[in-house]
């Protein structure tokens, strides 16, 4: 069982380490929520009212379920679904790339939509990993 010292607590960034305070850290924080919410919403839109594949809409609205689950983490400032969710994102971003490349022109929109939205989602999750690891690694020693 591992210890509770310092030393260990050093290592659990996610649990110890207190929500980041700078002004960037919390643009990125708002930028990845509300990038994350407008990929929700587009994925319902799109799916149900917008260019559904069938009148009435498809089963592929379900693929804003994933989507929904990473919010909570993103609010609690948790680093692990910042690292997760800029790898899942990546999917999303195939997913807009491919319907963009061979959909009509109103799904096709959609789609480019859903390409710039999860470029916004990775470069704000990236910005706040770097801050996050950038605020807690120790400060290089002085040279004598």
């Amino acid at each position: 069982m591992p210890s509770s010292t310092p030393e260990h607590a050093a290592n659990l960034p996610d649990l110890v380490t207190p929500a980041p305070a700078g002004a960037a850290a919390q643009s990125s924080r708002w930028l990845a929520v509300f990038s994350l919410l407008g990929l929700v919403l587009l994925c319902l839109a799109w799916e149900l009212w917008l260019a559904p594949l069938r009148p009435g809409g498809s089963w592929l609205v379900l693929k804003a379920l994933p989507l929904c689950i990473p919010l909570a983490g993103l609010l609690k400032h948790r680093m692990y679904t910042y690292r997760w969710l800029s790898l899942l994102v990546w999917l999303y971003f195939i997913e807009g790339v491919v319907r963009a490349w061979g959909d009509a022109p109103p799904s096709r929109w959609c789609a480019l939509a859903e390409i710039a939205l999860c470029l916004l989602l990775f470069a704000a999750c990236v910005m706040h990993i770097r801050g996050r690891q950038r605020a807690v690694a120790p400060a290089p020693a002085a040279a004598p």
